[in-house]
C-alpha cells in the first residue's frame, strides 16, 4: 500500500513539473517580438493590420506614422518606468491613467478618420480580443504568484 501511494505521488509530481515546463517554454517563445528592432516590429504590425483589415496603400502610409509614433511613446514610457524605482503616488498614477485614456481616445479618433466603417469595426473587435487575451494572461500570472503551492513546486 505504501509503495502504491509513493508511486502515485511521484507520478503526480512529475506531471505537474512537466506542465510548468511547458508553460515556461510557451512564455519564452511568445516573446519573439522583443528580439526584433523597433522598425521591424512596426513593419510586422503594419503587415498584420494590412492582412486583417485589407488596408489600401494610402491607409498603410497613414498607419505607418501612427504605429511609429505609438511605438516611440511606448519605448519612452518603459524607459522612464525602468529608471524610476520609486512607486508613483496616487496623484501621479491618476495623471498617468488619465494621459493613457486621452491617448486611447485620440487613437480611436485617428483610426475612425483613416479606416472605413467596416474596417473600423474589425479593428475594434481585434483590439477587444487582444485586450481580453492580455488580461487573461495577466490574471494567470497573478494567480501563479499568489498560489504558494505552485511557488514551492518550482
Amino acid at each position: 500500500m505504501k509503495k502504491l501511494i509513493i508511486a502515485a505521488l511521484l507520478v503526480v509530481g512529475m506531471t505537474s513539473f512537466a506542465q510548468e515546463r511547458d508553460k515556461m517554454e510557451r512564455r519564452q517563445h511568445g516573446n519573439d517580438m522583443e528580439k526584433f528592432t523597433p522598425e521591424q516590429r512596426n513593419e510586422l504590425m503594419l503587415k498584420k493590420m494590412t492582412l486583417e483589415l485589407d488596408l489600401s496603400a494610402k491607409q498603410q502610409a497613414q498607419m505607418t506614422s501612427i504605429i511609429a509614433e505609438k511605438s516611440a511613446k511606448r519605448q519612452a514610457m518603459m524607459k522612464a518606468r525602468k529608471e524610476n524605482t520609486e512607486k508613483p503616488t496616487r496623484d501621479e498614477r491618476f495623471a498617468m491613467k488619465s494621459k493613457m485614456l486621452d491617448e486611447q481616445i485620440a487613437m480611436k479618433a485617428k483610426m475612425k478618420n483613416i479606416l472605413s466603417a467596416e474596417q473600423y469595426e474589425k479593428w475594434d473587435a481585434m483590439k477587444a480580443k487582444h485586450e481580453k487575451r492580455r488580461s487573461h494572461r495577466m490574471h494567470e500570472r497573478r494567480s501563479d504568484k499568489m498560489n504558494p503551492k505552485k511557488e514551492m513546486q518550482k
